[in-house]
């Protein structure tokens, strides 16, 4: 590892890509990666309210949802673009801490939303009658708070005791964004004690969520096996597809990175299973939610045929 004596409060992140030529090229599709995301995302989320057909529990969590991914994505991508543009590689003590409260706190946060998605379509096929009273808009309403605030609460308690840490070696963290496990080892006192904590906030948070999601979908696949309608077989198989796809493509990466003992973890892999989770999640979550739902290919195309109205 590149040594870098570093006098002042401000911390060092090595980066994801090399500086040549090589590097500029990946930079340039993680940008793509980032447009992208920024596009579909802020348009799923403006779809969904404009859209009176699409005004439910399940798109109003879909929106929260493409709201959290374009705060995901853009905690540690325009930073990580700017230092390597610039060559430089500081990021402010303060700028550490701000990083790490919203990434930490939207990491939580998108683990309980996509647990309270999958509890919406638990209802909706397994209890249909009882949906207007279980997913209720005051419902849905206190699972996100739920989700924002938890999660804030949770954040916030790591990054203030993250920061009170004595660092006292090389202030060089070899990530692209200020990650608590990459932080731990250039502290100067022992840190096993906050280290399991950190442990058992990834099980509350990543864990027993993608427990519960997996408990919900599996009762909804037995239910969906059983109806005897093969048009609602086939959507509700679709829409729960659907969620299971994005829930795989988010819980895989950050359980690996998380739950894995320290001693056959690598900064270079978790460094590559971060992009997973940070990068290209945000990305997919709006193609899959998009191109897999007939509900949102028919508002796209009630908005397109509404804009192209007003245009003539």
């Amino acid at each position: 590892m590149e040594k870098w004596n570093q006098t002042s409060s401000d911390f060092i992140l090595f980066g994801l890509l090399p500086q040549n030529q090589t590097g500029l090229l990946l930079l340039l599709l993680i940008v793509s990666v980032f447009v992208f995301a920024c596009l579909g995302n802020s348009g799923m989320t403006a779809l969904i309210f404009l859209d009176p057909w699409l005004h439910t529990p399940m798109y109003f969590l879909l929106s929260q949802l493409s709201l959290m991914d374009l705060m995901y994505i853009s905690s540690t991508v325009p930073k990580m673009t700017y230092n390597f543009l610039s060559g430089q590689k500081s990021i402010s003590f303060l700028g550490c801490g701000v990083q790490i409260f919203f990434f930490v706190t939207l990491a939580c946060s998108e683990g309980l939303l996509l647990a309270s998605m999958a509890y919406d379509r638990f209802v909706a096929i397994c209890h249909p009658l009882h949906y207007p009273i279980r997913m209720s808009k005051r419902v849905c309403v206190k699972m996100i708070l739920g989700s924002w605030t938890l999660s804030s609460i949770n954040s916030l308690a790591h990054t203030i005791y993250t920061f009170q840490i004595p660092y006292c070696r090389s202030r060089a963290i070899n990530h692209f964004y200020c990650d608590i496990p990459a932080m731990m080892p250039l502290a100067c006192v022992d840190t096993w004690d906050y280290e399991y904590m950190v442990f058992v906030s990834a099980v509350l948070f990543l864990l027993l969520p993608f427990l519960g999601i997996t408990m919900s979908y599996g009762r909804v696949l037995f239910a969906v096996f059983h109806m005897r309608s093969k048009e609602g077989r086939k959507k509700a198989f679709t829409t729960c597809a659907t969620h299971l796809t994005v829930v795989i493509f988010y819980y895989t990466p950050f359980v690996y990175t998380y739950l894995r003992p320290k001693s056959i973890r690598s900064p270079e892999e978790d460094k590559i299973l971060a992009v997973f989770y940070s990068v290209l999640t945000p990305m997919l979550n709006p193609i899959v939610y998009s191109l897999r739902n007939k509900e949102v290919l028919g508002a796209m195309r009630r908005m397109w045929g509404m804009f192209s109205s007003r245009k003539k």
